[in-house]
């Protein structure tokens, strides 16, 4: 892949990078196949929406507006170089770089360190839920790389984790939780899972989807293991 393939553009958010205005760019291409994707359509490697010299010159325009930049997907790190060098043209304009990814690719990651400022990395599930989640079972040995990748770098990060009750319970929401707080985590998020493409074998229950957040128990236990823990509901 020669350039950059942007599949998607968020104009401005504040949800997306913490504590900054941003626009948000969606890479297609993706080696997962997760259960709940909400962007199936970016999976598959094609070429992308918007021409990314129109997208970097939108971008100059938005210099003193926007704070950041956020990469997201699909998953950006599988566009590899091109990716880093866009990077580092948005980042030369001044804007800090969010990347959001799975952690599938930990040496890409570890190149593209210098550029990027903040990251969201998804920890989907327990070890042996992975496969069935995302298709792959190697994927939680790959995130776990990309984890260690981006504590040695020191920056700032979180990783969340979105509690579809099909695949997380709340056990393995604290076996996940203590995992990262051994591992020196200090930002965690937890993610109500929102269903977008369930059928009728395999649906799930406001209920369901609402134990984790209406536990107190369980929230004062993993608040207790982190600096800070986001509910996102």
């Amino acid at each position: 892949m020669r350039e950059i393939q942007i599949g998607g553009l968020v104009s401005f958010t504040t949800i997306d990078y913490p504590e900054k205005l941003a626009a948000v760019l969606f890479l297609v291409g993706c080696p997962l196949h997760c259960v709940y994707c909400s962007n199936p359509h970016l999976i598959p490697l094609h070429d992308g929406e918007y021409d990314p010299e129109k997208v970097l010159e939108w971008l100059k325009s938005r210099v003193g507006k926007l704070e950041a930049v956020v990469f997201s997907g699909g998953e950006a790190l599988m566009q590899g170089d091109a990716l880093i060098e866009y990077m580092r043209r948005v980042r030369e304009l001044g804007f800090a770089i969010g990347l959001h990814t799975n952690g599938f690719y930990p040496e890409t990651l570890a190149r593209a360190a210098d550029y990027v400022d903040w990251i969201g990395l998804d920890y989907k599930t327990t070890r042996n839920k992975y496969g069935d989640l995302s298709g792959q079972n190697i994927a939680h040995d790959h995130m776990i790389r990309s984890l260690d990748v981006w504590l040695a770098t020191g920056k700032d990060f979180e990783v969340r984790v979105t509690c579809d009750p099909r695949f997380v319970t709340k056990l393995d929401l604290m076996e996940i939780a203590t995992d990262l707080h051994n591992r020196g985590v200090k930002k965690f998020a937890v993610q109500k899972y929102i269903p977008h493409f369930e059928d009728s074998t395999h649906n799930t229950t406001p209920e369901q989807r609402a134990q984790f957040f209406t536990d107190k128990n369980l929230r004062a236990t993993i608040d207790a293991l982190f600096d800070s823990v986001t509910w996102r509901e």
